[in-house]
């Protein structure tokens, strides 16, 4: 499966980052297929933070890759996906884990003892 995701450069507390296409099986800063564009969280004043090659995303999406979370949120940014459709993913996934907390702390481990 491909996915779309972010590759980590820079340099320390400074952080760039690459947005590409990979194989999901590929490390975070592994070989990529392509590049897509990049994010640069630090960025201020009048620099631009982000550069996306929107066609090229089209495309990957249309075969089916699948974005990460940051990266979907981005692409939900530009308007390249649904935003109330993440917003929705997200208020599932948020649902998902206090539903996974209450019942660990319904049903406590039971202490071993030495």
């Amino acid at each position: 499966m491909v996915k779309l995701r972010m590759a980590r450069l820079g340099r320390p507390h400074r952080p760039f980052y690459r947005i590409s296409a990979v194989d999901s099986r590929v490390k975070r800063d592994g070989a990529v297929l392509e590049q897509l564009g990049w994010y640069d969280p630090m960025a201020a004043g009048a620099a631009k933070p982000s550069e996306l090659n929107l066609e090229r995303i089209k495309y990957w999406l249309s075969v089916g890759a699948q974005p990460t979370l940051t990266v979907r949120n981005m692409l939900a940014t530009v308007g390249l996906v649904d935003a109330a459709k993440v917003k929705a993913v997200h208020a599932r996934r948020i649902e998902a884990r206090k539903t996974a907390a209450a019942v660990k702390a319904a049903n406590p481990q039971p202490v071993k003892k030495k």
